[in-house]
């Protein structure tokens, strides 16, 4: 990713709250750890790439999308997230490149995109102890579950980032070593042929580019939480270049292990299928050791995507966008009033289908990402002289290059998305679209609060 560029340059945007001296700030380890929730949890969900393409396709697909999409994500956001080192991220990013507006929408899609995306956790949670547990497959005893997971994750979130960040952590290595295991039981059995297995007569395209869209993408969403990260302006781009490999990797060697050490059924290759060649190869010890880290992986997946969800709604409060409640912070430093705002929103939209919930959140997200690749040109363009501790060494075509391959692919997922999900992103959209204006009434009316930090500097003033 580069060399943070350090020479001479004034930070802004950094918000500075005497009373929250003693909050611990977020180092570069559990921050790796973090967008690795965020963006992954291990390769959990990647089996249906081979469904649709086979093992060759699945494995390029891994190696090369992140190229189109993950690399340039995670640039933009180094830079984008060390000149605006402020919790609110892309929010704050856009607002500055378009108005305040515009602003406002990107943060309603991106944070309605995460809400919907953290609904799906404690249900794939619960679909792995139901197995064991029949009575949590439906009705009472399954709602009772998703509220009391829901409310002892978001308490979590409530505790302080740092746990959250410890947390993601312990559950990042408990998740991965049963693949380091698996990896080495399957060496005597491995057949380097089955990997360049193709059939390009029978590729599921649609959900071959929304596995590896839904399971690569997220990077900027670390932005909403920078300015509680200890130093950002070197800690964020280092632990964006770290998790960038562990995601790859987490993703790319155990493809390389299921494909190779067991011959091919490509309907077998779904959601779960990993379990079952981790009992072929080590024996039942391994499936559970596998099925236990995978349903922990959800749990941390919700903690991390809740942290990103609550501080962006501190960070838009900050700035105005939102009543002055949502600034208002915890005894240990949490945004109390955004943890329960996406608690309850992941309660609310827990009832959707794992199908409708991907293809809802990719749809929403595409939009948010279109407006920060235009906020990340135009910035370029009008204030090329602004101060960025850390910059993607290209110039202004560069810039806008690396925007072009990322926007083809949003187009892409937007054209193979259904009349329905169309159809409810749509009404999400207008939504926001009314909303901002409706606040605007409320404030004016004195109905809320509302106020801008003082600490918090605009682009225009440097």
């Amino acid at each position: 990713m580069g060399e943070p560029n350090n020479a001479g340059y004034q930070t802004f945007g950094e918000a500075s709250f005497p009373t929250l001296d003693k909050i611990q700030k977020v180092s570069v380890t559990p921050l790796v750890f973090l967008i690795f929730y965020e963006v992954s949890g291990g390769p959990f969900g990647v089996e249906d790439s081979v469904q649709a393409a086979g093992p060759l396709l699945a494995l390029l697909g891994f190696l090369l999308f992140p190229l189109i999409w993950s690399i340039p994500e995670a640039l933009i956001t180094a830079e984008m997230g060390t000149m605006f080192p402020e919790n609110g991220g892309y929010v704050v990013w856009v607002s500055s490149a378009l108005g305040p507006y515009w602003g406002f929408q990107q943060g309603w899609m991106k944070w309605l995109s995460g809400v919907i995306d953290n609904a799906l956790y404690p249900v794939l949670f619960l679909d792995y102890l139901k197995s064991a547990i029949p009575a949590l497959e439906g009705g009472f005893p399954r709602i009772v579950a998703v509220l009391a997971l829901t409310v002892a994750l978001t308490y979590m979130n409530y505790r302080g980032l740092s746990i959250v960040g410890w947390v993601a952590i312990l559950l990042g290595v408990f998740s991965l070593l049963p693949f380091v295991f698996m990896g080495l039981v399957s060496i005597p059995k491995l057949e380097p042929s089955r990997w360049f297995v193709v059939d390009f007569s029978n590729v599921d395209w649609g959900l071959y580019l929304n596995t590896l869209f839904w399971n690569l993408n997220y990077w900027d969403s670390i932005s909403t939480l920078t300015g509680e990260v200890e130093n950002p302006n070197k800690t964020l781009p280092k632990a964006l270049f770290y998790a960038l490999i562990l995601v790859v990797s987490a993703y790319f060697f155990p493809l390389l292990i299921g494909t190779g050490a067991v011959p091919l059924d490509r309907e077998m290759w779904s959601d779960g299928y990993f379990s079952e060649i981790a009992k072929l190869l080590g024996g039942v010890w391994l499936r559970s050791w596998i099925q236990g880290a995978s349903a922990l992986s959800n749990m941390g997946m919700f903690v991390a995507e809740m942290s990103s969800d609550s501080f962006q709604l501190l960070g838009m409060a900050e700035r105005g966008m939102l009543p002055e409640i949502f600034s208002k912070r915890s005894r240990h430093g949490t945004p109390l009033t955004g943890i329960i705002f996406s608690a309850s929103g992941v309660i609310l939209l827990s009832w959707l289908s794992f199908q409708e919930i991907v293809a809802a959140e990719n749809f929403l997200y595409c939009f948010g990402m279109i407006m920060e690749f235009i906020a990340f040109v135009k910035l370029r363009i009008e204030y090329p002289a602004a101060p960025r501790p850390y910059k993607i060494p290209v110039g202004t075509v560069g810039a806008i290059l690396i925007c072009i391959p990322p926007t083809l692919l949003i187009l892409v997922v937007l054209a193979l998305a259904s009349l329905k999900v169309m159809a409810i992103s749509s009404v999400a959209v207008i939504i926001g679209l009314i909303m901002q204006p409706c606040l605007g009434y409320a404030e004016k009316k004195r109905w809320f609060r509302f106020s801008k930090s003082s600490d918090l500097s605009s682009i225009h003033s440097v």
